[in-house]
C-alpha cells in the first residue's frame, strides 16, 4: 500500500485552494495537515466556506506558522508574483505544485514583459517542470517543483500538441477563441466581476494581450521545434461559475478531421482524463463540470486544408486544482487517478 503524504494547501481561501481542499478530502493517500490563508488567518475554514465544516484541520494559518518538517507536499494557490518568494523559502524536502504563473514561463524576460514583475529566483525557474500531466509525466515524476499550466493553455495544448508534434497541424495562423466562467478571474473583489456586470451578457477581455498567450506559444514552440510561434488568442467571460471551452481554427498539411481525430485517439488512448469525442458529438462544458476530464472534438472546416478543434474542461479542476493533484499523484508514485475519479456533475 502506498504511504500517505502530508499536504499543505497554501492560499486555501481562494477558488483554486477551495477546490484542492474538496478533492483532497477524498484522496486515499493524502492527509491535509495545514491550510494557510494570510488574510483570514485565525479563522475556521467553515467561516469562509461553510460546506467544509467537516474538513480537518479547520484553523487557517499563516505560512510562517507551518512546521515544514512534517510536510511532504505543498500545493500553492497564491496569486502571480507572490508565489516565487514563498516557494524559495520552502525546504528542499517538500515537493511543490504551484498553481500560479510564476514558474510556467522559462524565459524570465518574457515573464517580466507579461506580468510586470521580475523573476528573482532563476535557479528555481530552471528547475521547475511544466505540469501538463499527459505530456510531461516522466519529468513530473522526478520533479520537486511543478508549475501547473493555466486553464486556457491546458485546454488548448491538450488539443494541439500531439498533432503539431507529428506535423498534421501547422503552428502558423492559429486562431483561438476561448471562453471561461467567472471563477477564472479569482475570488478577489473586482467591479468587472460583479453579478450585474457579467450576468446576461458575454464579452471579450484582454484582447491581444492575455497572459496565457506566451505560455501557449512557448509550449507549441517546443512541440514544433520553433522559437518564433505567435498565436491569435482572444478570451471571453461567460456568465457562469465554472467551465471553459476553446475553439481552435488551424491549418493542416492536407489532413482531414478524421485523420486528426485518429491521431489524438491514439495519443490519448492510455490517458484516463482526456476523451476524444466522435465526429457526431460536440464537447460542452456541462459534460465535464466538476471533474478532471477534458473533452476534445475535431471537425473539418469549410475552408480547404483547415480543421476546427474544440476542447472543454472545468477551469478549477482540470484547469487548476485537479491537474495539481494529478501532478502530485505522479510525483508521489500514486495511481494517476487517485482522488480524481469524480464523474462530471450534470445538470
Amino acid at each position: 500500500m502506498e504511504r500517505a503524504v502530508n499536504v499543505v494547501i497554501i492560499g486555501s481561501s481562494g477558488y483554486t485552494g477551495a477546490d484542492a481542499i474538496r478533492l483532497l478530502a477524498e484522496h486515499p493517500f493524502a492527509n491535509i495537515t495545514a491550510l494557510t490563508a494570510h488574510q483570514h488567518a485565525g479563522k475556521n475554514l467553515s467561516d469562509i466556506y461553510p460546506q467544509f465544516s467537516g474538513v480537518s484541520p479547520q484553523i487557517l494559518q499563516t505560512t510562517d506558522e507551518i512546521d515544514w518538517s512534517n510536510v511532504d507536499v505543498a500545493i500553492c494557490g497564491l496569486p502571480h508574483g507572490t508565489s516565487q518568494k514563498l516557494i524559495a523559502s520552502i525546504p528542499d524536502t517538500v515537493k511543490i505544485i504551484d498553481m500560479s504563473a510564476d514558474f510556467r514561463l522559462k524565459n524570465a524576460t518574457t515573464y517580466q514583459d507579461w506580468y510586470g514583475l521580475s523573476h528573482d529566483f532563476p535557479d528555481l525557474l530552471s528547475e521547475a517542470v511544466y505540469g501538463l500531466s499527459e505530456h510531461y509525466a516522466d519529468s513530473i515524476m522526478s520533479a520537486r517543483l511543478v508549475a501547473c499550466p493555466g486553464c486556457y493553455p491546458t485546454a488548448v495544448l491538450t488539443a494541439l500538441l500531439p498533432v503539431i508534434k507529428l506535423g498534421q497541424v501547422s503552428c502558423d495562423d492559429l486562431i483561438i477563441d476561448a471562453k471561461s466562467g467567472a471563477t477564472g478571474a479569482g475570488r478577489s473583489l473586482k467591479e468587472t466581476n460583479l453579478f450585474c456586470e457579467i450576468a446576461e451578457g458575454l464579452a471579450p477581455y484582454s484582447i491581444a494581450h492575455h497572459r496565457h498567450a506566451p505560455e501557449i506559444e512557448q509550449e507549441i514552440g517546443f512541440a514544433a521545434g520553433s522559437d518564433n510561434v505567435t498565436i491569435n488568442f482572444t478570451p471571453h467571460l461567460v456568465p457562469m461559475n465554472r467551465g471553459e471551452l476553446v475553439t481552435i481554427y488551424a491549418k493542416t498539411n492536407g489532413a482531414k478531421a478524421d485523420d486528426v481525430r485518429a491521431l489524438l485517439n491514439a495519443f490519448y488512448d492510455d490517458k484516463p482524463f482526456v476523451r476524444i469525442v466522435g465526429a457526431d458529438e460536440t464537447p460542452a462544458t456541462r459534460h465535464v463540470r466538476g471533474s478532471n476530464y477534458c473533452h476534445v472534438g475535431v471537425y473539418d472546416d469549410r475552408l480547404p486544408n483547415r480543421v476546427i478543434l474544440v476542447a472543454t474542461l472545468d477551469n478549477l479542476v482540470k484547469g487548476s486544482s485537479g491537474q495539481a493533484i494529478q501532478n502530485m499523484n505522479l510525483m508521489c508514485g500514486f495511481e494517476e487517478t487517485s482522488g480524481l475519479t469524480q464523474l462530471p456533475l450534470y445538470p
